[in-house]
Parts: structure tokens; C-alpha cells; sequence
């Protein structure tokens, strides 16, 4: 269905019947009531940044490398869920460079991957940057940055050289 279709049948609710409909989706949709919760709340926004950070560094766990899934399609959907709750610019650097910081640090304790991991930790560093670009919020970052190129320097793959080029790229 449309969204056109889908407006032009809830302007034929009376606001009491949208109202139901609304608090309907809230009961029964996670996502639904997180937005709303967000929404109506933005104060735990910090919280509901570190959740979402929690879930990728499950996904690129450091400390017990055994329980790391390393699947980015996981990581990339809390990104992709805490993005839709439209946080601050700042917020979602936060959650993005999570991934890429985590990717990091796990090669550069447990030794090379394969290409593909790589390609990812790149891609995903990558769009971090250029979202901070985007929003003028690279400085407040800068730290967090250094220590992707700090913990990819002894990767292999040509890794090492790709992450320090964007760093240079952007700073």
C-alpha cells in the first residue's frame, strides 16, 4: 500500500479511532513503542545510544572474542533502528563509530582477518566520517578516530593504510 492510499484511509478515522489505532501499534510493536518513547522522552537519548552501542559490541565482543558473532548486517541494524529514531547528529556519530572502533580493536588484538571483514570495518568508518563531515562534528570525535588508525596499523590487506588515508582524508 501507498502512502497516499494509507493517508487517504486515516483521514476517514475520527481522532479517537487514530488515537486507538496508535496506542494499538504501541502494545504490539516494539519499534512502535521505542519511537514513541524517544519521541516523547528525548532526554534518554544518551541511554538509548549506549544500547544500541551494547548490541554491536556484542556482535565485535573484545573481551571473549568466542561469543563474537562479527556478522556486520547485526551491527548495521542498530544503526539502522537507532537512526529511525531520529537522534542528534552527535547521538548517531556516537552509535556509528562504534562499529569501525570495535572492528579495530578486535583485529588488532586477535590478528588478521579476511578481506571481507576489512572491506566492512573500511565501509563502515567511512560513512561514519562523512556523516560527521556532513554535521560539522569531527572534532568532537577526533580521539575516538585516532584509535581506529591506531588499532589498525598492524593489519594486514592494505587495512592499515586505507583507514589512516581517510583519517587524513577528513582530518
Amino acid at each position: 500500500m501507498s502512502k497516499a492510499t494509507l493517508k487517504k484511509e486515516l483521514t476517514k478515522l475520527t481522532k479517537e479511532q487514530l488515537v486507538e489505532q496508535i496506542l494499538d501499534l504501541y502494545d504490539k510493536n516494539k519499534a512502535v513503542k521505542e519511537f514513541y518513547e524517544f519521541y516523547l522522552n528525548p532526554r534518554n537519548e544518551k541511554e538509548l545510544a549506549e544500547k544500541y552501542k551494547k548490541l554491536i559490541r556484542k556482535e565485535f565482543n573484545v573481551v571473549s572474542p568466542e561469543r563474537a558473532g562479527l556478522k556486520y548486517a547485526v551491527a548495521k541494524r542498530a544503526i539502522a533502528d537507532f537512526k529511525d529514531l531520529q537522534p542528534s547528529p552527535e547521538a548517531l556519530a556516537d552509535v556509528m563509530l562504534t562499529l569501525p572502533e570495535c572492528a579495530c580493536e578486535f583485529t588488532a588484538r586477535y590478528g588478521d582477518m579476511d578481506e571481507a571483514f576489512y572491506t566492512g570495518a573500511y565501509n563502515n568508518f567511512s560513512a561514519a566520517l562523512k556523516f560527521m563531515a556532513k554535521h560539522n562534528i569531527l572534532q568532537d570525535f577526533r580521539i575516538r578516530v585516532e584509535d581506529c588508525v591506531k588499532w589498525a596499523s598492524p593489519c594486514g590487506y592494505g587495512f592499515a593504510d586505507e583507514i589512516a588515508d581517510l583519517f587524513y582524508e577528513y582530518y
